[in-house]
């Protein structure tokens, strides 16, 4: 494409695409890095507050023994790391994590939990668990595995407002690290939640060896998606020891921050977190991406298992930013 800027020119009025080509996205991802910035930071404008960023707390709820064998997780059952797992929080701690959450100004609550899919009994809690967070006044997401159908309405029915479930990386990356489910056994699952009508979130982790080329793909694949997800977490690989991945070289700051800013611009209405990693980002690295279009964040020192900047230094953060919860 010989004007990079011209795939932008021909989106509908309303500015939401279902319809990119591989093309149009690679011209945007390598856009001049002002231009890229500026566009991002315009079309961002438009339909959010530029200093607002939503604030989620994610809890995880079962720790470790997950069967799947994702090479850059610490709770897979086929690596030896020092995670040790636990089974299933008793829901009224888990309300009262929650509750702590809402205190601190997190406005949702993400609950976690290493299973290939949720079963019985344990699901059946996992919904009850549902309807008390929602009931503190927080908005409910979970991550629980793949969801067959009557699971998703299920926890639409229990109150779930949210739904993660990422793809990961692009479809010709996927195999290199992850065999123990599809890309079609995610995309499956992203429908059950989409037709229960329950809002979907969905993003990828980059740097985990993948090329520019399988960015490009990832965020296709998220920007053709029948709807665009409510939030798009980009999370940069948090090497674990004993995992595959852990002696994975950093991916370079600045095309991590091309890849938010090409979120922005596919998904122009979604919120497009900036997740894991952000223990090794400085603050200007961060400030960057907020530029870029990232207006959500967890909120609190882990993330499922691995570490997070602590509430204090947030704080700091959005202070020394201007930037305040949505």
């Amino acid at each position: 494409m010989n004007n990079p800027s011209a795939c932008l020119s021909d989106k509908p009025e309303h500015g939401v695409r279902h319809d990119w080509s591989r093309d149009q996205v690679r011209a945007i991802f390598a856009l001049p890095f002002n231009e890229l910035l500026f566009q991002a930071q315009t079309i961002h404008r438009q339909y959010f507050d530029p200093s607002a960023v939503q604030v989620s707390t994610l809890l995880s709820i079962k720790t470790g023994g997950c069967p799947e064998d994702c090479k850059y997780c610490p709770q897979s059952v086929h690596y030896e790391t020092e995670l040790e797992p636990e089974q299933l929080m008793d829901i009224d701690a888990v309300v009262e994590a929650a509750r702590r959450a809402r205190q601190a100004g997190a406005s949702r609550f993400c609950m976690g939990a290493a299973w290939r899919n949720p079963k019985g009994k344990n699901f059946e809690r996992v919904l009850e668990m549902v309807g008390r967070v929602q009931a503190e006044g927080l908005e409910t997401c979970a991550t629980l595995g793949m969801l067959d159908a009557d699971q998703a309405v299920a926890l639409k029915e229990a109150g779930l407002d949210y739904y993660n479930h990422n793809l990961d990386t692009s479809p010709e990356f996927y195999a290199d690290i992850i065999t123990t489910r599809t890309y079609d056994d995610r995309l499956d699952t992203l429908t059950h939640v989409r037709e229960a009508g329950i809002n979907v979130c969905c993003g990828g982790i980059v740097g985990m060896g993948e090329g520019r080329e399988d960015r490009v793909s990832l965020l296709c694949e998220l920007a053709n998606l029948p709807e665009h997800p409510g939030s798009v977490p980009i999370n940069q690989l948090v090497r674990v020891e004993g995992t595959p991945l852990d002696e994975q070289t950093d991916i370079d700051a600045i095309e991590f921050v091309r890849t938010i800013a090409t979120a922005r611009i596919l998904m122009p209405q979604s919120y497009v977190r900036l997740s894991a990693g952000r223990t090794g980002m400085s603050d200007e690295m961060q400030a960057l991406c907020f530029h870029a279009g990232a207006n959500s964040i967890f909120y609190g020192e882990k993330l499922l298992t691995t570490g997070n900047p602590d509430t204090a230094a947030d704080d700091a953060l959005f202070a020394k930013l201007g930037l305040h919860p949505a």
